[in-house]
């Protein structure tokens, strides 16, 4: 049966940790690099092996990363979960932090349905270094493609950052066609915000939610819905969730901002499901190797997330498609020859 060793578990846990949320892919990374390295790294660490560990410890690895998001949107994600609760309680949806709220929940419905439906098939089909590269270049492809398609039409129009105003009081539709004013937030002071995508800045946090107040409902499905590509190995989820949002007209910052607080609760939830397994065979001789492996990704995630919401502030994803496309065809090269 195969096993799972220190030196591998916090090798992957570092690796987990930076490219779950740069957008590179880390479930590509997870089946190129212990195929790279051969040997009993290729052994032990194959997500479509029977019986392997491995799976198990990246889920567990996930959730460590889901747990960085949290402790480091934290009052964002008490300024969420609030608005959830009070547009519950009074039936409304008229501020900032309730719209939000709605927003991340139709955004998560679609890949939380494909992931239970294909996840296995996926990974047990395509779970292999090849099709990785493969994904891994066309991941790549895909950042380079927005950015260029961006950079085309700031130069064919008055360029802009922000998505289209939308008035205070504006009409809103939210599901079931009900009428909502929005969206003025419900904290009084600006700097009460917390931490946000934009380098600890609280009130550039709440600007930023309220752009992203202003997505109409099927534009957070659309959005959401392209965390499901990165379902396939080499597909990035953060990246994937950006290009959406770059397309719908986001400026980065806020494009990541909204990718990042979108991963939060599909990650958990898959941790809910699968962490169970290892109290079963699975688990049996690595629990240690996995609290090492995840407590390594849940302090890169962190670190990542410090330096990628300050990055996103002034730069793009080229240099991110730039490395896709030069991993995916070396990759893919060498596993062909």
């Amino acid at each position: 049966m195969p096993h799972l060793t220190y030196l591998q578990a916090i090798v992957i846990g570092l690796l987990q940790g930076v490219t779950e949320l740069f957008p590179v892919s880390s479930l590509g990374h997870s089946i190129l690099i212990p195929a790279w390295i051969g040997g009993d790294w290729a052994t032990n660490l194959d997500v479509t092996a029977k019986d392997s560990p491995y799976l198990t410890f990246l889920i567990a690895a996930h959730v460590a990363t889901a747990a960085a998001l949290v402790i480091f949107f934290w009052r964002d994600w008490l300024r969420i979960a609030g608005g959830l609760f009070s547009s519950l309680r009074y039936r409304q949806i008229v501020t900032t932090e309730q719209k939000l709220a709605w927003l991340l929940i139709v955004g998560t419905i679609p890949v939380g349905l494909a992931g239970l439906a294909l996840d296995h098939l996926f990974r047990s089909t395509l779970g292999k270094p090849i099709p990785a590269a493969l994904f891994l270049t066309l991941n790549g492809l895909v950042l380079f493609s927005v950015e260029r398609l961006r950079t085309r039409r700031s130069l064919s129009t008055e360029p802009t950052e922000s998505p289209r105003p939308t008035p205070v009081g504006a009409a809103n539709h939210p599901p079931g066609g009900a009428r909502a004013q929005v969206y003025v937030s419900s904290n009084s002071v600006a700097g009460e915000g917390g931490v946000s995508a934009h380098g600890g800045d609280a009130a550039a946090a709440l600007e930023s939610d309220r752009r992203l107040a202003r997505l109409t409902w099927w534009e957070a499905v659309g959005v959401g819905a392209a965390q499901v590509f990165a379902l396939l190995p080499g597909i990035s989820r953060s990246g994937s969730t950006m290009v959406a949002g770059l397309l719908r007209g986001l400026p980065h910052q806020d494009a990541a901002r909204y990718a990042f607080l979108l991963a939060t609760p599909v990650i958990l939830a898959a941790g809910v499901l699968k962490l169970p397994e290892l109290a079963g065979p699975t688990g049996h001789g690595i629990l240690g190797q996995v609290l090492a492996g995840s407590a390594v990704a849940g302090v890169a995630a962190y670190v990542s997330l410090r330096f990628l919401t300050k990055y996103f502030e002034t730069r793009t994803l080229t240099p991110f498609a730039i490395y896709s496309v030069t991993a995916g065809l070396l990759s893919l090269g060498w596993f062909l020859i």
